[in-house]
């Protein structure tokens, strides 16, 4: 069987226990551009890391309020 290649990338981000208080986080804090879902966690990043993840092909998902419906929508980004 074929080895998969795996590659380790380090990020500045703030680590959250769902994806309200990520959403809350990036409201309330002036230092984080999005809340994403990476690897099953919600993290608070800035732009400059969104385009870091974006560079290294790294799938991951923008995470934005419904106003009209209150949920929370998830948008795929890269692979």
């Amino acid at each position: 069987m074929p080895l998969k290649a795996t590659h380790v990338i380090t990020i500045q981000a703030r680590r959250h226990p769902n994806a309200f208080e990520a959403l809350q986080d990036m409201d309330a804090a002036g230092d984080v551009d999005h809340a994403i879902l990476l690897g099953g966690m919600y993290l608070t990043v800035t732009q400059t890391e969104v385009d870091r993840l974006e560079a290294a092909g790294v799938g991951f998902a923008l995470l934005s309020y419904h106003e009209p419906t209150g949920r929370i929508m998830t948008v795929p980004v890269g692979d």
